[in-house]
């Protein structure tokens, strides 16, 4: 028998995320654009620059600096995160990690092959 849960955050994944490829993958999606948004957020703040100013110095305009710092905007490209990243010293760094439930597919598939 499974023992049952009370931590409220657990409850709502299950209920709504596990097993669901579709509401896991929107839900990673959302996750990687709120940590990019946060992230440039924290960058411009801590160098006391304003939005105006951080898109002087990129060459674009403040509501492009407000729609970056955004977690509900997904249209972030390498190249303006790049341009962000100099104006900070910084280097952007992209990294291709397995997808555990898909790994475990191919793996599975993989140890009934003969």
């Amino acid at each position: 028998m499974k023992k049952k849960t009370t931590d409220a955050v657990q409850i709502l994944h299950n209920r709504f995320y596990k097993g669901n490829r579709k509401r896991q993958a929107s839900l990673e999606r959302e996750r990687v654009n709120a940590k990019i948004a946060r992230d440039i957020y924290e960058l411009r703040t801590r160098s006391s620059l304003t939005q105006k100013q951080l898109a002087k110095m990129i060459k674009t305009t403040p509501s492009v600096i407000s729609r970056l710092e955004s977690a509900d905007y997904s249209g972030h490209s390498l190249n303006i995160l790049q341009r962000i990243a100099a104006v900070f010293n910084q280097k952007v760094q992209v990294t291709f990690v397995p997808i555990r439930s898909r790994v475990r597919a191919i793996t599975a598939a993989n140890e009934r092959r003969p």
